[in-house]
């Protein structure tokens, strides 16, 4: 009964929302157009991730999180299925152990002094919005939901929980700054309230992203 409540729970805050979710009888279809594909198929895979290490490095509340996400997960597929979007969705496997340390080698003769490393470039800044800027991180990554409800905030596998990060979307330039509340597998994903205020109408992906720590 309680996994009922939460899928109701997730249907009805997409309708109303604009989430990934479908409403009664699919007939928002229109709304999932097939190049949304790669949106839909990166937050299937974020959100099984995120089951596969829940599953991996159980705790105490691991039960009550992997339901929410199948939850979702099941949501996502819905949305796919609709799109047309083919391709078999899986969890990344867990990275591999790192080898075992190789015993020291022979200490080797005194190499030359090589002359002294060229200064590096000031690191990239984004544009300034509402007179909050921080460090530029996680360069290059896209940024997509997590599928999760309430007020908006981010989840991470890159910074701790309680960081602050702002997000930029230079597609439309449109920015919101959230806390980080859950952990993932991703730099950072916006659950489907952060990811309304900087979304492109019918997308699920910002290719075009710049992730900035602020606090």
């Amino acid at each position: 009964m309680k996994a009922r409540k939460i899928i109701i729970g997730l249907v009805a805050l997409a309708v109303t929302g604009g989430g990934i979710a479908v409403g009664t009888g699919l007939s928002s279809a229109a709304e999932a157009p097939k190049e949304d594909c790669g949106g839909l198929n990166q937050a299937l895979q974020n959100n099984l991730n995120f089951i596969a290490g829940q599953k991996a490095n159980p705790d105490a509340q691991s039960d009550a999180r992997i339901a929410n996400r199948q939850a979702v997960v099941d949501l996502i597929n819905q949305r796919r299925a609709v799109a047309g979007c083919t391709g078999d969705v899986q969890a990344q496997p867990p990275a591999a152990q790192p080898p075992a340390a190789k015993p020291p080698a022979q200490e080797a003769p005194p190499a030359e002094e090589a002359p002294p490393a060229e200064e590096a470039p000031p690191a990239e800044e984004a544009p300034a919005q509402n007179g909050q800027t921080g460090e530029v991180v996680c360069k290059g990554s896209t940024v997509t939901l997590s599928g999760e409800a309430g007020a908006p905030f981010a989840s991470s596998g890159t910074f701790p929980i309680g960081t602050t990060l702002k997000v930029t979307n230079l597609d439309n330039n449109k920015s919101t700054t959230v806390k980080v509340e859950t952990t993932s597998g991703s730099c950072v994903l916006l659950n489907n309230a952060a990811f309304e205020q900087v979304r492109e109408p019918g997308k699920f992906l910002i290719r075009r992203a710049v992730i900035e720590r602020v606090g």
